[in-house]
């Protein structure tokens, strides 16, 4: 059956040679893989390898077959035309980040279009800023609402917040409770939007600490969650 849909590219595997296999994250059924055939040989001439750059955002028409594991895709266009994504360094380290985290954590044969809506619109934000240094960690903050276990906001006054329940705690419970600046940073970042996120001034060393935090709350509520490879290159980018 041809069907039409959108799809942001999560990953890409090169398969024998000159075909890949693409993980996408679709607006109807959540995650899909697909089978692209010769897309890799050049001497076709319309290759359209090109398209499938790590988070694109496309449409596509695809054959779909549910008793299918690797899907088929007919024809591609461009969903959002990236002006800076793919070619500014410091934004191409980000998408190479949060690819392999996206990867990770997206994993449901099935519809989630909040989640879908997301990461449509603030990969469109990040694209057009010249600001962004921040944006990673609100992304992935603001990702857990998504996943299930946004922090509960009841009492952020309190002096901890527990990494292994997301509660805010009047007194040290676990290794897992956290204070000082990064309680500081997660109580700023629960409070702003991705317009006001310039307005939060960290140096690289306390925007490190407070990934490696988010990271951390990402494995214990994700049981498969591992850090990312890319992890070290990142950090490396953005010292």
């Amino acid at each position: 059956m041809l069907n039409k849909s959108k799809v942001i590219v999560l990953s890409k595997l090169k398969y024998r040679d000159n075909d890949l296999i693409v993980k996408c994250f679709t607006l109807h059924r959540g995650v899909v893989s697909y089978l692209l055939r010769g897309v890799l040989n050049t001497k076709k001439g319309s290759s359209k390898a090109a398209y499938y750059q790590l988070l694109s955002q496309l449409e596509i028409e695809e054959n779909y077959r549910q008793t299918q594991s690797l899907q088929y895709i007919k024809d591609v266009r461009l969903d959002y035309n990236y002006t800076t994504l793919h070619t500014n360094l410091f934004k191409g380290s980000i998408v190479m980040f949060l690819s392999e985290v996206l990867s990770s954590v997206l994993r449901e044969e099935e519809e989630n279009q909040p989640l879908y809506h997301y990461l449509e619109t603030t990969l469109r934000w990040l694209d057009t800023k010249d600001e962004f240094s921040n944006f990673h960690l609100l992304f992935l903050l603001n990702l857990t609402k998504h996943l299930g276990f946004y922090p509960d906001i009841s009492d952020t006054n309190q002096l901890y917040f527990n990494l292994n329940n997301g509660l805010f705690e009047s007194k040290k419970e676990d290794v897992y409770s956290i204070s000082g600046e990064n309680l500081t940073i997660l109580k700023q970042l629960l409070g702003t939007n991705f317009d006001a996120l310039d307005g939060i001034k960290l140096s690289s060393k306390q925007r490190q600490s407070f990934l490696a935090m988010l990271l951390l709350y990402f494995e214990l509520h994700l049981g498969s969650f591992r850090k990312p490879k890319s992890l070290k290159i990142f950090n490396q980018i953005f010292n």
